[in-house]
């Protein structure tokens, strides 16, 4: 088995089309299929049913395609290990974010990574949330996230970054908009814009918390997975939101964050990553964010 083989093979494997694999390899259709037929003889068995209008993978096709993919991630890793070793940090890591909420957070990494590691590539994924965020980084799907604490067991680890109160935002007009802050029990009655419960959200949950610790449980109007796009909805009037406190950098102009009184509920930003990953860009880049995004005081 050659590793040419594996490339043609993940090449028609994601395209399912021999022509546009083809394309994507430069070569010709015909030693593609060429080159297909020796893997199959190889392997004893069919990777693809193929007729006149559709290819798709047989169950041989789908087992070995994870693992070819794993024989190319293993050779860019030994690729960026020979660089390390040489004192040069290069390769690709992949990064997943909520949006808004990491808008303190995301920017001085980037930069700093730019900056230090002018040979790194960052593939940066936005509307992740901490649920979504452990699972992608299980599955190898993520080097680092950004994330909301606590979250489950799992074999990530974490490190805080962050620890922010919770407020609530208001519409301009809103007739508690001009208090100096807002006893959440006085909310009652409100309709809450929130980030889906379901998907995972941290900040929804403590929303959920914090409101039943007041002693209501919020009536939600609507669930939005895009944070800025919270803010946006309540500036238009369609509800009231809690949220962290430097959200107060980036409202929309119709719209207020106004601190809670009494005992305060916080958001805890953390970075995810998963302990086993091999990559020396991961560890190259986590040891910057301690420089950068240094853990708070719990206090």
């Amino acid at each position: 088995m050659e590793i040419r083989w594996l490339e043609a093979f993940i090449a028609v494997a994601e395209e399912l089309h021999f022509s546009k694999a083809a394309s994507r390899l430069n070569l010709a259709q015909s030693p593609l299929s060429q080159t297909i037929r020796r893997l199959e003889r190889d392997l004893g068995t069919p990777l693809f049913d193929r007729n006149t209008r559709s290819v798709t993978l047989t169950p041989a096709g789908q087992a070995l395609l994870p693992y070819a993919r794993k024989v190319f991630e293993d050779l860019e890793l030994g690729r960026q290990a020979t660089r390390a070793r040489d004192g040069v940090v290069y390769g690709t890591v992949s990064i997943g974010f909520s949006g808004a909420l990491n808008h303190q957070t995301l920017p001085p990494l980037t930069r700093a990574v730019r900056h230090r590691f002018p040979d790194v590539t960052l593939s940066l994924t936005g509307r992740v949330m901490t649920r979504d965020g452990v699972e992608h980084l299980e599955r190898g799907d993520l080097d680092l996230a950004f994330v909301g604490l606590p979250i489950d067991p799992s074999r990530v680890r974490t490190r805080l970054i962050g620890r922010e109160p919770l407020g609530v935002v208001l519409p301009v007009d809103h007739a508690m908009a001009g208090r100096s802050a807002i006893d959440l029990a006085d909310l009652a009655d409100e309709q809450f814009i929130s980030l889906p419960i379901g998907a995972g959200s941290s900040l929804a949950q403590l929303t959920t918390q914090a409101c039943i610790d007041a002693g209501f449980r919020p009536r939600i109007a609507q669930e939005i997975t895009d944070p800025f796009m919270i803010l946006t909805l309540v500036s238009a009037g369609v509800g009231i939101a809690l949220m962290t406190a430097e959200a107060v950098q980036i409202l929309p102009s119709a719209a207020v964050l106004r601190p809670l009184t009494g005992r305060q509920t916080y958001m805890r930003h953390a970075l995810a990553w998963v302990p086993d990953n091999p990559s020396p860009v991961l560890r190259a880049v986590l040891d910057l964010a301690e420089e950068v995004l240094p853990t708070p005081s719990e206090d």
